[in-house]
């Protein structure tokens, strides 16, 4: 079994109109067997930016701190937020700087940036970015993911509508994969407000 897939994870962000939302599931396991059932994959940047982290639970919170830590410099210096754009280029330059010891994470980040035009890009552990103008998954149960949003998927949904397809995608995908589960945790993020909300899935 990869070392990706000791704790088990799926995360998904996928764009609206004008708006984005991040959704992960909420399961911690060792193997099969199941360790917490509250475990958090996504974090808060700031109000704009969000970063999903798949992967080794443990290397996931060791570089969240990380990059709150970069972010904080850097808004003590620009006394700004920083972009999701260059955000994601600070992740992948962590990520590559490590890149022969590696953090067995693999970052989906979602922001809204210039004119709240929506962000999202994903990248390997080793920080190769793949930009997408639909949606991006990671985690274990990233297969089942990609089946499911590209079925689910349109183009210019609502924040109500891009809801309710990320929830279906992401409840639909859990199930078909035995390592990620335990209910769903979504952050829909527009311009003027954060709406947080958990699903409850298959407890099994």
């Amino acid at each position: 079994m990869s070392i990706f897939e000791y704790n088990g994870s799926a995360i998904v962000a996928m764009v609206g109109k004008n708006c984005f939302a991040i959704a992960s599931d909420r399961r911690l396991g060792v193997n099969l067997q199941t360790v917490a059932t509250d475990f958090q994959r996504i974090y808060k940047i700031h109000d704009k930016v969000f970063v999903g982290l798949s992967g080794l639970g443990t290397d996931a919170q060791t570089l969240y701190q990380r990059l709150v830590f970069r972010h904080k410099l850097y808004q003590l210096r620009e006394e700004r937020d920083m972009k999701p754009e260059t955000f994601a280029s600070l992740v992948s330059a962590i990520l590559y700087e490590k890149r022969f010891g590696p953090y067995f994470c693999q970052p989906v980040i979602a922001g809204l940036g210039d004119d709240d035009k929506p962000f999202i890009c994903t990248m390997d552990f080793i920080g190769a970015k793949e930009l997408a103008k639909d949606f991006v998954v990671a985690g274990s149960a990233s297969e089942s993911l990609y089946g499911a949003c590209e079925a689910l998927f349109k183009p210019d949904m609502e924040p109500e509508e891009l809801f309710e397809v990320v929830s279906q995608a992401l409840l639909a995908s859990v199930d078909r994969d035995c390592l990620s589960g335990w209910g769903g945790h979504i952050y829909i993020v527009t311009p003027d407000e954060i709406r947080e909300k958990i699903l409850k899935g298959r407890m099994d």
